[in-house]
């Protein structure tokens, strides 16, 4: 792998990313940084010339006052002093002349240095005839050219200086608000590049505690989210392996109950069958008809065997989805026939279905959805009680008292209502919102395993229905179920 692929490589790691950021904003800081010190050191050099400038202004008043008190008093020791700082500000003209031409232009020391020669030779005239008010005049107009040069270089040193200090500040200020502008950029466009797989993460977090096992596929290159959404799938895939195997078991389990049911409800055409084959061994020289008749029902029940085996091979089959015409009557009154071992004896269950309607649907799968309900409402009435099974027919979206609709009821003409009404204890309010999560249970542990109403769920949905449960307030529990309806059509032969 070349420089430049590892490069690339390291540039799709969100560490990476943050590192090369940082990275760079402390570069920058630390360019801006050079260039304030730079500044500063140029601001200093100012000060430390308006320093000098300053000593020249100071020497040239202090000449000018000796001049004042020389002409006032004419003190010997006066134009001594005079000479004395004149020769200073002369020596401060040589030492600092680069620093004045650079502060007032080309050639200014130099004029300064001219002009302090010839007020120094008019104040040397004036002492040698102190009575020549010309000389006098002249050294004092002299003077006051080279005080005023003086001021003027102070003058323009202090402005020199405070230009510096505000481009300074100025300058300060502009980095620090670009540094913080580029600070709250980055860290915008990494918190978005951070939120935004994270939201996507939770929204499927919650997908999947409400049962939907939808696969993670984050919009981020970035390294470390692509082994969190691998990693996050690989669970996903393996708790919808073992989701599949708890339904299976779930299936087997309704399975086993069936069977029980079966198996007692196959009794009664066996014995039947067996009756009517012992008489006909025993009567050899019966009438034709009547042996017509014992041959008629062995064929029946024959069939009636057949047809309960042909249900539970069709409920225990792995197949797919074929809807068809199902009588919801009969649906119920065989469920109720397989499950009537297992109903206590004091549960009274009454089917109030009329015979002409008709669910459009998968029989087995919807025997497995009464299979569930029925025996989750007897284990909640418990010893005494009872159980209605009621439908009826309505128009979509004009019927009432269909509360919290869970699934998806698609668009149609007629749908089928179908409610399971108990007398038992309820549900408690703050659960009926959970009762069809997966692995959701009220039962004491080991004896469910929350799978049931989950599993009816997806069946009723699968059915393009909706399913609810909700408290009767004079006790008792009602799951509905609304169910597409068999179009006229399609209505079975009666």
């Amino acid at each position: 792998m070349t420089a430049n692929n590892r490069l690339f490589v390291n540039m799709r790691s969100l560490q990476a990313k943050i590192v090369y950021v940082y990275l760079a904003l402390a570069a920058l800081i630390i360019g801006l940084s050079i260039v304030a010190l730079i500044e500063l050191d140029g601001i200093a050099e100012k000060a430390r010339e308006g320093s000098k400038v300053a000593e020249l202004a100071d020497a040239t008043l202090e000449m000018r006052r000796f001049e004042k008190n020389h002409f006032l008093y004419g003190k010997a020791d006066d134009l001594a002093d005079h000479a004395r700082f004149a020769q200073r500000t002369d020596e401060l003209l040589q030492r600092d002349a680069v620093a004045i031409d650079r502060l007032a232009g080309a050639g200014t020391a130099q004029a300064l240095a001219a002009d302090l020669q010839r007020y120094t030779a008019a104040m040397a005239a004036h002492a040698r005839a102190p009575a020549d008010e010309a000389t006098a005049e002249a050294a004092r107009v002299l003077g006051n050219r080279v005080v005023t040069m003086g001021e003027r270089l102070a003058y323009l040193e202090r402005l020199s200086l405070n230009t510096a200090l505000t481009t300074h500040q100025r300058n300060l200020l502009f980095s620090l608000g670009v540094v913080a502008a580029l600070l709250m950029l980055t860290g915008v466009l990494l918190a978005r590049q951070v939120t935004r797989p994270l939201q996507a993460m939770e929204t499927r977090m919650e997908a999947v505690a409400s049962g939907q096992l939808t696969r993670l596929a984050l919009d981020s290159p970035e390294r470390e989210f692509v082994s969190l959404a691998a990693a996050f799938n690989h669970v996903l895939d393996e708790l919808e392996r073992r989701q599949h195997t708890l339904l299976r078991a779930e299936k087997l389990a309704s399975l086993g109950t069936l069977l029980s049911g079966v198996a007692h409800e196959l009794n009664n055409p066996l014995s039947n069958i067996s009756s009517s084959a012992q008489i006909l061994k025993e009567d050899i020289d019966a009438e034709a008809a009547f042996r017509e008749q014992l041959i008629q029902d062995i064929n029946a029940e024959t069939l009636r065997a057949r047809r309960i085996v042909r249900a539970l091979l069709d409920y225990a089959g792995d197949r797919e989805f074929k809807p068809a015409p199902v009588p919801l009557a009969e649906l119920a009154e065989e469920t109720l026939r397989f499950l009537k071992f297992k109903r206590p004896q004091d549960i009274e269950v009454r089917v109030e279905i009329a015979p002409a309607l008709n669910v459009l649907g998968d029989r087995p799968r919807l025997q497995q959805v009464l299979l569930n309900l029925i025996v989750n409402a007897w284990d909640a009435i418990g010893e005494h009680g009872e159980l209605i099974v009621s439908a009826q027919a309505s128009v979509l979206g004009k019927s009432d008292g269909f509360p919290l609709l869970t699934g998806q009821c698609r668009p149609g003409n007629t749908v089928i209502d179908l409610r399971l009404t108990d007398s038992g204890p309820g549900i408690p309010p703050e659960l009926l919102s959970r009762v069809f999560d997966p692995f959701f249970t009220t039962k004491a542990v080991g004896h469910g395993s929350g799978l049931g109403l989950f599993i009816t769920h997806e069946i009723i949905e699968e059915h393009g229905g909706c399913i609810s449960v909700a408290n009767r307030p004079e006790g008792g529990a009602e799951f509905c179920i609304r169910l597409p309806a068999v179009p006229a059509t399609n209505q079975p032969n009666p």
